[in-house]
């Protein structure tokens, strides 16, 4: 439960219709299986202490009796064991039946939680048996002994954990117009779970698995489904065991149908409380809820669930193209609409031959097509200077040309030569000023030309080296648009992929293909024996750790610890754990001493969940302290926190 994992599961043991005493033994069996996967959290299905369809025999009193005394039994085998278990059966109370979730932990019943919505419909007849549950506890006896709550607004509370709230539902309330789950939620439940009997007919399962991953999404909570199976009467129906376990609309475990597979996975509840924080419309009141605390260890759960290593990049290619296709047209119709207001026909580009300038310029010509000028209005220039080579020379010009637009070249190299004698600066001295002056030098040329075709620069950094400040101030950080401005540099590989193979031009899609291979720099630097010298990666580090770090800084709000514990565990045989806590101590200096250059950000249209603009995602105070985050990192480093 370290950094926030809960780990939960949903189980369907195989059980005999109308034999609770069976169906003791198959559940204990399956809770002592649980127990050794250490999950903390376990779901069982609907009335599966009796078997959901046993019918009128629910009106039968052997069988009510036998389910109360199965229920103590199973609840006194949780004594000593570092869960919460929920179980469900019927519940004879006041003269009425009950389709009751129980509340099991540390050998008691905490409580009984009453299914609010009662089908009767198409297969359905519950309610010719169950009456709808009341939502103020009463309080009930077991045992002619215990005496608990039941209820539906009951939340089941961690000692020692205090984040976690757990709110439960049966089956039907899921699928109703006002689940109990939203009333759960506004009242701080960020985890659910549904003990459901729901049957199997064709095309059901993609229905029902929208529920779970929509309830999730739209709660910000994890939702665990658990679902009867194999054992259930198949006299008119069939039941599947469709398990499911959910996080905030994405699927962690699923079940395979018909085969009484237990799901476990990890819900990050520490990740769900920060995102409900962030809400300012998930409001809600916990008026006339019943916390009932229940004790659980506190202590490391090991994941297994899947962490992406590129969490801004979709993994399967259908859906990563598609999203590259819908960035493409945000990018290209925010600049579209910038051009229209300012009345203007001319975009001044500056083209490296590197990632970032071609994604621009691709971005600008869709544009301009998009709003029917000619492509000769824009005005691409190359600007070859001390650390430029051949080959990224030739896949600027072969690029600019083969798009149809303005071409234009200006060696920088002799007017920064004086620029350098102005200021008395040696042009063997490779430091920060030759680097830098190089870069302004381009920036002043392209805002003249702007001004001389009365035109506006399209900017060409992305957010990845925003968040470094691996920009020059005034230099390349500065634009009348910046089209790249949200897009992180493990996506931009991949928007101009998807470009190359989509373009239907077989010499620019190897212009292209052959700019994805050229190593990232900024060409400041003179070259080596014509080859690049000066890599951005050998500098400040890899870009797809420096994306994870800053995808679950800003996206997450995780701390330096737990943003290494993912990274450890995403980036496996890949990096050492040395090298990733290298990196990261590098991303929070330069990340908190660069925001100086964010505040003072031009527009740029903003493509996915993260963006660092100061109008909009990133409200960052330019002098704040990093020293909070480094003292985690030290802390790491000394393997305190490990």
């Amino acid at each position: 439960m370290k950094d926030g994992f809960i780990k939960v599961a949903a189980v369907t043991p195989k059980i005999r219709v109308a034999d609770p005493v069976y169906n003791r033994q198959a559940i204990i069996e399956k809770i002592d299986e649980a127990e050794q996967q250490r999950a903390a959290v376990v779901v069982f299905p609907e009335l599966c202490i009796t078997g959901y369809t046993c019918g009128d025999l629910f009106l039968m009193e052997p069988l009510l009796e036998q389910a109360e005394q199965v229920l103590l039994d199973i609840a006194a085998e949780t004594n000593g064991k570092n869960m919460l278990i929920f179980v469900g059966l019927p519940f004879a109370w006041k003269g009425r039946l009950y389709n009751v979730a129980a509340a099991l932990g540390n050998g008691t019943v905490l409580g009984l939680v009453p299914k609010t919505c009662i089908p009767s419909y198409n297969e359905f007849y519950e309610g010719r048996y169950f009456t709808p549950g009341m939502e103020q506890a009463e309080v009930v006896v077991l045992g002619r002994e215990w005496k608990i709550p039941m209820g539906s607004h009951l939340l089941f509370c961690a000692d020692s954990i205090p984040e976690l709230k757990i709110g439960v539902e049966i089956c039907e309330d899921l699928w109703t117009p006002a689940p109990p789950s939203i009333s759960h939620g506004l009242a701080g439940a960020n985890l659910m779970v549904n003990l459901s009997a729901s049957d199997e007919i064709t095309g059901k399962d993609r229905y029902r698995k929208n529920l779970v991953e929509g309830q999730s999404a739209r709660l910000i909570c994890g939702y665990v489904y658990a679902s009867a199976g194999e054992g259930e009467s198949t006299q008119d129906l069939v039941y599947s065991g469709h398990n499911m376990i959910a996080e905030n609309g994405i699927m962690l475990a699923e079940a395979e149908r018909f085969a009484n597979q237990s799901v476990y996975g990890e819900i990050d509840i520490q990740r769900l409380d920060g995102q409900r924080r962030k809400m300012s419309t998930f409001t809600g009141k916990a008026e006339d809820y019943l916390e009932i605390p229940f004790h659980l260890k506190k202590e490391r759960t090991e994941l297994t669930r899947f962490v992406d290593p590129d969490p801004f990049v979709p993994g399967k290619p259908e859906e990563r193209w598609k999203r590259c296709e819908e960035i493409l047209m945000i990018q290209s119709v925010g600049l579209k609409k910038r051009l229209e207001h300012t009345g203007c026909c001319h975009g001044v580009i500056g083209i490296s031959g590197g990632l970032d300038s071609t994604l621009a310029l691709l971005v600008t010509v869709r544009a301009f097509d998009l709003l029917g000028l000619d492509r000769k209005g824009i005005h691409a220039v190359t600007m070859p200077g001390f650390g430029t080579t051949d080959r990224t020379y030739d896949n600027a010009v072969n690029l600019i040309r083969c798009l149809g637009t303005d071409f234009r070249e200006v060696d920088i190299r002799e007017a920064v030569r004086v620029h350098f004698k102005d200021i008395s600066h040696e042009e063997t001295n490779h430091d920060v000023t030759y680097e830098n002056g190089q870069a302004r030098e381009r920036t002043q040329i392209l805002m003249d030309i702007a001004n001389k075709e009365n035109g506006m620069v399209i900017g060409t950094g992305d957010m990845s080296e925003l968040a470094l400040g691996w920009a020059t101030y005034n230099g390349d950080h500065m634009s009348m648009y910046g089209v790249n401005a949200s897009v992180p540099k493990t996506l931009v590989r991949h928007l101009v992929r998807y470009y190359a193979k989509t373009c239907k031009d077989s010499t620019l899609e190897q212009i292209l293909l052959d700019v994805l291979d050229t190593p990232v720099s900024p060409e400041l630097l003179p070259p080596k024996d014509g080859q690049i010298s000066q890599k951005t990666e050998d500098i400040v580090g890899p870009y797809e750790l420096h994306d994870f770090f800053l995808y679950y800084m800003l996206r997450c709000g995780f701390g330096p610890g737990k943003i290494f514990r993912l990274a450890v565990y995403a980036f496996e045989n890949r990096y050492g754990e040395d090298v990733i806590l290298k990196w990261l101590k590098v991303f929070v200096r330069r990340f908190f001493s660069q925001q100086f250059k964010r505040s003072c950000l031009p527009d740029g249209p903003k493509v996915g969940t993260v963006a660092v603009s100061p109008r909009g995602d990133l409200r960052m105070p330019s002098d704040a302290s990093s020293a909070l985050w480094l003292a985690e990192i030290e802390k790491l480093e000394s393997g305190q926190c490990l």
